[in-house]
């Protein structure tokens, strides 16, 4: 059975968003900790190398692959920031057409910068995932 690389690590996400080199793309990192922060009652942890999550709940598949995860997280990628939302982008079908300029992924949302989305939406988005997963995945 392959081996779940991404981790929970001590990793400092202040240290790992002081070096995203642009400065619009660091300054949207910012907004989207507090925001994942004050929506989950989480603080942000590192996982991996390049994703900053918030939570965590363990899973268990039918194949007896098992693992950790975050509810909600980020990641500053090249071309886009990717929003991890655990719950997976059917739980958002009624919001995505509200929220602005994105595309997505099973379980990510991809948007170039949070001035193209409705804020206001996309906490909407990550409060649904956090009672989800809440839910879903009792501590």
């Amino acid at each position: 059975m392959a081996e779940v690389k991404t981790r929970q690590t001590d990793q400092s996400v202040e240290a790992f968003l002081a070096a995203v080199e642009d400065e619009a793309t660091r300054a949207d990192c910012q907004t989207l900790v507090a925001l994942m922060q004050a929506v989950s009652g989480e603080p942000p942890k590192m996982w991996g190398d390049t994703i900053v999550g918030f939570g965590k709940y363990h899973y268990k598949y039918a194949s007896g692959h098992a693992g950790d995860s975050f509810w909600v997280g980020f990641s500053p990628r090249k071309q886009n920031l990717t929003l991890y939302l655990s719950s997976g982008m059917a739980e958002h079908d009624a919001l995505l057409g509200k929220l602005g300029k994105h595309k997505i992924g099973k379980s990510c949302l991809y948007v170039t910068r949070l001035k193209d989305v409705d804020m206001t939406v996309l906490r909407q988005m990550v409060a649904s995932t956090v009672a989800y997963m809440r839910e879903n995945y009792p501590a």
